[in-house]
């Protein structure tokens, strides 16, 4: 057994350096190494490792108080290990191998798996779903009968005293280890580890209540903003046919071949009129008032359960501009030190953008006849690595009626098709997950696809490999939006009619596509979820969520104190809620995302304008104790279109700093964020968009032009090469960025 000195380390680490801070591989195997030989102030010095090698030693535990914040990987293979609770302190370990250790237990297994909270590849395997489940799952289950407990047999003592306190933290630690009983005999040891834990934590929780913080600016938010208490709409059931069973499909159907673009039907029947298309305009009240462009809208909407709640007409652009004018701007909490906060959006040039394509990839039987079926949800693929945020392709996924494609933006190809009759898909979310190879192969990255609807199923698709590998139910009721967590991607939230939002766990897949899915917490709201946002600064702990009756915040942080039920934190208002009356409601929030890590574009359909605020200055707001409302630091109002057409989606493109909303007549509005000037803010009035791009006026075959439809949603790759709008009549348009401005 040689002595661990900075001598040893620097000749068995690398990359070969003469400073400890700068070795990332450390390779300290077969040196007959016990923990004593193993100095843990001299080894806190490597800040920077990343992977060690212990095996075939005799280490029985590990130091107590070892810093190794980098650590991704340990292999304490062929040891003597008994206490895995060493480990506790090596927080950032990915992955572990621990085998031919002969004193390891299961209940040892699983002792891992919820003290390193990051732990995903155990002994050789994936273990993300089963961690998890314990982590969170499990952990609940505990918690649960340790109040029962606690409520069943103990109070706090009056006076507290020292004394007393730890008389009852012995007899309620001790009752509860009895007491609880749960799971397999063969992980008992775990779980009476684990009970004393939580027992300790709750009784502390009640002795050394949290204060809640201070805000930095603990002004009544009604003095800001009065808000007018949310009021009920009426919610359309949604129809979902309980006797339709779909056994998952193993191979997408291939419905359109990849051929040339003639032989398609999605562009047979449509053609761009020769006409300029590219157009700067003031958005100026119109002079004559134009009829609603989507005759059949009030049948087509009421159809369908997603958007059956509102139907409305068409007002003439100019309609509504005095009545939004005459909200105060006073009360947009607007502060000179927020501009430098939109500046860092981007220093990009504005873009010019021109149209491409336009397919009808998700007609009913393929007809080229359908200008009928709704479609609803696109997003661009992500490039996969680690994170699920390398970048973007130029392949787009859409949904719509009964369904999915994923179209190549520049050939206008549909690559792929995936149909479920009886379905009508209305969001889909891409992620990148970890699949598994077995043997010595290491994981590999792949991009799913997930997507839901009128059935309340969520189905789980690998494009790549034509493989819809799976289903599973996530709400009796029909869904309504799907989001990953694109930094802990098997974390998926689906929100659906029942008002629920449910964050289910659907961990990574082997070669064979086998998976596993488990709920891990459920948000309760008043209404329909329409969209969902995780702020880009705080991912694993806030969700926002836009519904029909307002913009709600909840804790979405797993492993507290809390319930796998929660209902919201804060709602968030706007200054426009004050001019409510009988004819305008404005709490229905169709439009959310982030522009920036801390700018919000968000809008009410009946609004006419598109707020932009701050997440944090809103967050940093003392909640009002009776509604839990704040009102949002609005940093400026974009102006859009004046409609009452609901469900018209905003999206956002934070590498270019650009905003798009489409409107009900086909036009696209586009906002440059960065181009936007100090006094532009402090004016009073809306911000016109950089560009309105008008409706291409495709023609049909014999039948002349297409009218403007409702464009429901937009998507954007990272950089904008192109955009991809969706519209109500059966019409998936392509547009790509002037080649002149490639560069840019």
């Amino acid at each position: 057994m040689e002595k661990i000195t900075e001598k040893l380390l620097l000749e068995k680490g690398s990359p070969k350096t003469n400073k400890l801070e700068q070795i990332k591989t450390l390779n300290l195997s077969k040196l007959a190494l016990k923990v004593q030989d193993l100095p843990a102030r001299l080894l806190s010095r490597l800040q920077s490792l990343e992977r060690w090698d212990l095996s075939g030693n005799r280490l029985q535990e590990l130091p107590k108080n070892l810093e190794l914040p980098a650590l991704r990987y340990l292999d304490l293979s062929d040891n003597q290990m008994e206490d895995v609770t060493t480990l506790e302190s090596l927080g950032g370990l990915e992955e572990l191998k621990i085998e031919d250790n002969l004193y390891i237990t299961v209940s040892d297994n699983y002792k891992l798996m919820t003290l390193l909270p990051n732990l995903r590849i155990y002994n050789g395997k994936d273990i993300t779903t089963t961690a998890n489940h314990l982590r969170y799952v499990y952990t609940e289950n505990l918690r649960t009968r340790i109040i029962a407990v606690w409520e069943k047999s103990f109070s706090l003592p009056d006076p507290i005293t020292p004394e007393k306190l730890s008389t009852l933290k012995t007899d309620f630690v001790n009752a509860t280890r009895q007491q609880v009983k749960f799971g397999p005999a063969s992980v008992s040891d775990f779980t009476k580890w684990k009970v004393e834990i939580m027992a300790k934590e709750y009784l502390r929780s009640l002795t050394e209540p949290k204060e809640e913080p201070q805000s930095e600016e603990p002004t009544d938010t009604k003095d800001n903003c009065e808000v007018s208490t949310p009021t009920k709409r009426k919610q359309t059931t949604p129809v979902t046919d309980s006797s339709i069973n779909l056994t998952p499909r193993k191979k997408l159907c291939a419905d359109l071949p990849a051929s040339p673009v003639g032989d398609s039907p999605r562009k047979a029947s449509l053609r761009f009129k020769p006409q300029p298309l590219m157009q700067s305009i003031r958005m100026s009240p119109r002079k004559a008032a134009q009829p609603p462009s989507t005759p059949t809208r009030a049948q087509t909407r009421a159809e369908t359960p997603k958007r059956g709640s509102k139907v409305r007409q068409t007002k003439e652009d100019g309609a509504q501009i005095k009545q939004k004018e005459g909200v105060s701007r006073k009360e947009l909490q607007r502060d000179a030190d927020t501009l430098p906060t939109l500046k860092i959006c981007s220093q990009t040039q504005p873009v010019h953008l021109k149209p491409l394509h336009v397919l009808q990839c998700h007609s009913k039987q393929d007809s080229s006849e359908d200008f009928s079926t709704q479609l609803w949800a696109c997003a661009f693929q992500p490039m996969p690595d680690s994170t699920g945020a390398g970048g973007g392709s130029r392949l787009v996924a859409t949904c719509g009626g009964d369904s999915l494609c994923v179209i190549d933006c520049e050939t206008g190809i549909v690559m792929k098709k995936y149909k479920v009759p009886g379905e009508e898909f209305f969001s889909l979310a891409w992620s990148t997950v970890l699949m598994s190879r077995g043997g010595n192969a290491s994981a590999q990255h792949c991009s799913i696809l997930a997507a839901g609807g009128k059935r309340g199923l969520v189905k789980l698709i690998h494009p790549r490999n034509n493989v819809a590998y799976g289903e599973f139910r996530a709400s009796r009721k029909s869904l309504s939006v799907l989001r990953f967590n694109h930094h802990r991607g098997n974390f998926l939230f689906t929100g659906s009619y029942d008002n629920k939002i449910v964050m289910w766990d659907i961990g990574g897949v082997d070669s064979q596509y086998n998976y596993k899915v488990v709920q891990l917490l459920v948000l309760e709201i008043s209404a329909t979820p329409l969209h969902i946002c995780l702020p880009p600064t705080s991912p694993n702990s806030h969700l926002l969520t836009a519904c029909e009756d307002g913009l709600h915040c909840f804790n979405t942080q797993l492993g507290t104190n809390t319930t796998t039920k929660r209902s919201k934190e804060m709602e968030i208002t706007f200054p426009i809620y004050k001019k409510e009356d009988k004819d305008h409601d404005y709490h229905t929030i169709d439009g959310l995302s982030f522009l920036t890590d801390d700018i919000v574009a968000s809008k009410s359909y009946m609004h006419g304008a598109i707020y932009l605020w701050s997440w944090s200055r809103t967050k940093a707001q003392r909640p009002d104790k009776k509604n839990r409302e704040v009102c949002a630091v609005v940093l400026a109002e974009l102006q859009w279109t004046n409609t009452e057409i609901p469900y018209l989606a905003l999206n956002t493109c934070p590498g270019r700093a650009y905003i798009v909303c489409g409107d009900d007549k086909g036009r696209l509005w586009t906002y440059h964020i960065s181009s936007l000037q100090k006094n532009s803010l402090q004016t009073g009035k809306p911000i016109q968009p950089t560009e309105v791009l008008e409706w291409p006026t495709p023609e049909r075959k014999g039948l002349g032009q297409v009218e403007g439809p409702s464009i429901n949603s937009v998507a954007m790759d990272p950089e904008l090469h192109f955009l991809v709008a969706l519209s109500d009549k059966n019409m998936v348009i392509v547009w790509k960025r002037d080649g002149e401005q490639e560069s840019s």
